[in-house]
């Protein structure tokens, strides 16, 4: 059995009820149950909250809410692992044992169906308790500078001053998507970026949704990339 278990609190500060604030014209949760759904993968998209209203409008965009999340995992604190660990354990109780589990986050609009069912063909080649999507730094993280009070820079790592940038490794950042696992290793509370293999995402598609400036330039974003297929 597939689940998809997407965390969806009442409690954001910095963007006040973020997770369904209308986005583009729908609530920015629906995008992560549209897809779920659109994979066509999941026997169960699961809505775990602390808030009823997330949960209504959950349900009305298809998604379930079977349970409520505790007062104590729902603070700014709580890490994304037990939150998924206590679905999974909510759900068994329902009769719902899931073998494979996907975290969703909830603030998602440029999630693509697709990339879903590519990071699960991975998971299920094995060799990993985790997969999840990445994209690469613009710029070399090799040749990152550190700023002082004053203006005044100096480089991070200083064998790499004169190498060219053509020469670097590439870096890759957390596309703060979603997380497929196997259920074992998220009740075992295995650290998912130490336990996982990656799919690579286009920079186009990843971005973080932090501040209302944040925010608006994403609502850009997505009207101007809005029809393009997925690279």
């Amino acid at each position: 059995m597939k689940i998809a278990v997407i965390p969806a609190r009442g409690g954001s500060k910095r963007i006040p009820r973020k997770n369904i604030k209308p986005f583009c014209g729908k609530p920015m949760i629906a995008f992560a149950i549209e897809a779920a759904r659109k994979s066509n993968v999941f026997d169960q998209v699961v809505v775990s909250t602390d808030d009823s209203e997330i949960a209504k409008l959950a349900m009305a965009e298809g998604a379930d809410v079977p349970f409520t999340r505790s007062a104590d995992l729902a603070d700014d604190l709580t890490p994304t692992v037990p939150v998924i660990a206590d679905a999974i354990r909510q759900c068994r109780r329902l009769g719902w044992s899931a073998d494979q589990v996907c975290c969703i986050y909830p603030g998602v609009p440029f999630i693509e169906a697709q990339d879903i069912l590519d990071a699960l063909a991975v998971l299920d080649k094995g060799g990993a308790d985790y997969v999840f999507p990445v994209a690469s730094f613009p710029s070399a993280i090799q040749r990152a500078l550190q700023r002082d009070a004053d203006g005044s820079t100096r480089p991070f790592y200083p064998q790499h001053v004169s190498t060219r940038t053509q020469d670097l490794e590439p870096g890759y950042y957390d596309a703060g998507q979603f997380y497929w696992g196997h259920a074992p290793s998220w009740l075992a509370g295995l650290n998912i970026h130490t336990h996982g293999k990656t799919i690579v995402l286009p920079e186009w598609r990843v971005v973080d949704i932090d501040t209302e400036a944040d925010w608006a330039r994403a609502e850009l974003m997505y009207q101007a990339f809005a029809g393009k297929p997925a690279a």
